[in-house]
């Protein structure tokens, strides 16, 4: 495509000598800027992804793929129980009570969400039975509780030991409610890696929860996993010619489709403001390679008298033009998927010499910083560097095309 005389010249340009060292300065710039818009934007897309599916996982890892809430038809829970687990999409489902109390220890009072669930359907859970679980949860029965790690940290609780939970008007008297209390033994903490969740709720059995409560044998949803997300839909349009109408079913999208629509958003966003150092650094090769042409005005006219075709010269510098872009794109590459596949260590670094905390879990929501790479993003990052760098270099390689050397050599 290009010639050895082309490729020759078009590197010669790009080590001019001092003289011109303004438009090598430029020149480097624009590389500079394209590497670093590159890089930024992978790793920006990275961390938004890792994010993303972190968010998913542990959001969905706590609530289910799909939730069969229970409202009037409290009473038939357990058929629609057996109704779900029918399904041969449907891995498994259990029931669920979700309430609010109170949790006081050592004179400090917590207000918690309280889930209750048995102890085998807690056992099937990936996210709760992780390397993290402190205890177990053999015996989590009777008046057993299980708390989130930065929960027990911040009220000084560990194993074996005995909290309070309390109903503020848990029970009525003549004289108007009383308070509703019991005393509970931690049979194990878990750590999910979320902070809501860590820091907010506990675990009950579910029995215990219902009588605590004065649910009697009533719950709040039943969730399901199932063995391939994308047949959510399936699963809801099947379950809902099944169960009568006091039933409303949803699946993970819906139940926080707004966290993860403010992902998309933000995402889309960054995306869109990033890729503009890119434009700016395309607009550098353009004004690098201007000042490049008017430079080389001389040489252009001697190369046309020697024969150079207008093809010869507006291929010379257009590679000289796009090097600038494929070299910065590569470099961009590089330091982009470096800085991502070792961004939890990084941060560490930063924060270490810092002093400071760069990544609040109470304001992330996470617990680490999380990026997961997708390659297509990152060829598309590259495709889209490349693309605008060779549209910005094909203006001044053109209008080098098209010089009369006759002209050029009066001046």
């Amino acid at each position: 495509m290009f010639s050895l005389l082309e490729r020759t010249i078009a590197f010669r340009y790009l080590r001019s000598p001092r003289q011109e060292g303004f438009v090598s300065v430029i020149a480097g710039f624009s590389f500079i800027g394209i590497a670093l818009g590159v890089a930024t934007l992978i790793i920006v897309m990275a961390v938004m992804n890792g994010f993303r599916a972190e968010l998913y996982q542990k959001l969905v890892g706590m609530r289910g793929h799909v939730m069969i809430m229970c409202g009037p038809a409290q009473g038939e829970w357990e058929h629609a129980l057996h109704i779900a687990k029918s399904h041969h999409h449907v891995n498994f489902a259990y029931p669920v009570l979700e309430k609010q109390a109170v949790l006081t220890v050592h004179g400090q009072a917590r207000g918690i969400g309280v889930l209750g669930m048995r102890a085998q359907d807690l056992a099937q859970r990936p996210s709760i039975m992780n390397q993290n679980l402190k205890g177990n949860f053999g015996e989590f029965s009777g008046n057993k509780i299980a708390l989130g790690a930065r929960l027990a940290n911040a009220l000084n609780v560990d194993i074996g030991q005995s909290i309070t939970l309390l109903l503020p008007d848990g029970t009525r008297t003549p004289f108007g409610s009383m308070p509703k209390q019991t005393n509970m033994q931690v049979v194990a903490i878990f750590e999910i890696g979320m902070h809501e969740f860590d820091k907010n709720m506990v675990f009950l059995p579910l029995e215990t929860a219902q009588q605590f409560f004065s649910s009697s044998n009533s719950i709040n949803h039943i969730d399901l996993m199932l063995d391939n997300i994308q047949a959510s839909t399936r699963v809801i349009r099947d379950l809902q010619m099944q169960l009568s109408s006091g039933f409303e079913i949803v699946d993970w999208q819906h139940s926080d489709s707004q966290i993860f629509q403010a992902v998309q958003v933000e995402k889309n966003v960054m995306f869109i403001i990033l890729t503009l150092i890119i434009i700016i650094a395309a607009f550098n090769v353009i004004s690098s390679l201007i000042m490049l042409v008017k430079d080389k005005t001389r040489d252009i006219a001697i190369l046309r008298t020697m024969g150079a075709s207008k093809k010869n010269i507006l291929k010379i510098f257009f590679l000289t033009g796009s090097s600038i872009g494929i070299a910065g794109t590569l470099l961009g590459m590089i330091l982009g998927l470096s800085f991502a596949l070792n961004i939890e260590k990084i941060r560490k670094f930063i924060e270490k010499l810092l002093g400071t905390n760069l990544f609040n879990a109470e304001v992330y929501f996470l617990s680490q910083l999380p990026a997961k790479i997708i390659w297509e993003e990152v060829f598309l990052v590259a495709l889209m560097a490349l693309f605008l760098t060779f549209i910005a270099t094909f203006y001044p390689a053109y209008r080098a095309s098209r010089l009369d050397p006759v002209e050029a050599l009066r001046l």
